[in-house]
């Protein structure tokens, strides 16, 4: 019989949400307005749901990704790192859209987006029920926020929570971003996420989601919605709270940092793999701060291959 302590691998997850290029500028300093700022700037791979899919995979964990890009070049690039990093993609090509484009302009440990969400938008319920289909083996659901805030995909994301409830899959949520949060409203997306398994929001999404209280205080706000939040706070770590009465703390690792962009992605990413995988709070929260560390370390929001 395997010890109660085991790890066990996870079942497939299905992370549904949305797939994006990324205009990077890793600026020198401040952007001087009206004037030019020296920055090294590339073109790669993005999209939340996609960069923690990646994470994922890299991990071990099987993984499909449900998602929209253009029938564009841009798309078919995106499609072909995804396939050569092991996911599996229900990922429709929809004609006549552009694929999803971010500028990030990232200085120090900030970084602000200027985004065209383009075929994300056209995600649909029923590449959910198909998805889901044709991987009978799916144990957890793993959604964007963005995928939510959207009120073009919102009926995807709304649906692929009520699916997984019925068919009896963990959930998670990543609530995404900050302003398109305070958009919507706080009760709002909190009821739309009720009941979910696991919330995770940055510092600034707690603040609006819970008010500017201290991290366990946030959590413990946040698991009157769902059932356990995690707080990532960047470089001061995360928090885990959860009905239990559990409150856990990791502090983040000191590497030099490179590039902020798509940190969050991979903490969720080692967070759930290790959490699915039957591992308690503290070692969970230990594993995201591995990944997260690994993502600062690096250009771009992918793992390095």
């Amino acid at each position: 019989m395997k010890a109660p302590d085991t790890p066990q691998r996870p079942g497939r997850v299905l992370v549904v949400g949305d797939v994006i290029t990324d205009v990077v500028a890793v600026l020198a300093g401040p952007p001087a307005t009206g004037s030019d700022t020296p920055a090294t700037i590339r073109f790669t791979g993005g999209g939340q749901a996609a960069n923690t899919a990646c994470w994922l995979a890299v991990q071990g964990v099987p993984v499909t990704l449900v998602g929209a890009v253009g029938d564009d070049p841009s798309g078919r690039e995106r499609l072909a790192e995804l396939a050569a990093a092991e996911v599996d993609c229900a990922v429709d090509r929809i004609a006549g859209c552009a694929t999803g484009t971010v500028i990030v302009m990232a200085v120090g440990n900030e970084r602000t987006m200027i985004t065209e969400r383009g075929a994300n938008l056209r995600l649909r319920p029923a590449q959910v029920d198909a998805a889901l289909s044709g991987t009978p083996e799916v144990t957890h659901l793993h959604l964007s926020g963005y995928t939510l805030l959207d009120a073009g995909s919102r009926p995807a994301g709304l649906h692929a929570l009520a699916v997984a409830r019925e068919r009896g899959l963990t959930t998670s949520v990543d609530a995404a971003s900050a302003a398109p949060l305070r958009a919507v409203g706080a009760a709002t997306f909190l009821s739309w996420v009720r009941e979910v398994d696991l919330l995770l929001v940055n510092t600034d999404e707690a603040n609006v989601l819970a008010g500017g209280l201290d991290p366990a205080a946030q959590g413990r706000a946040l698991v009157a919605s769902a059932r356990r939040a995690v707080i990532k706070r960047g470089a001061a770590g995360a928090t885990w709270v959860d009905r239990g009465g559990t409150v856990a703390t990791v502090l983040a690792h000191r590497v030099p940092v490179v590039d902020v962009i798509g940190a969050g992605d991979a903490f969720a990413a080692g967070l759930l793999a290790a959490w699915l995988a039957g591992a308690g709070p503290s070692a969970a929260l230990g594993r995201g701060a591995d990944l997260g560390a690994a993502a600062v370390s690096q250009f771009g929001a992918r793992p390095a291959r």
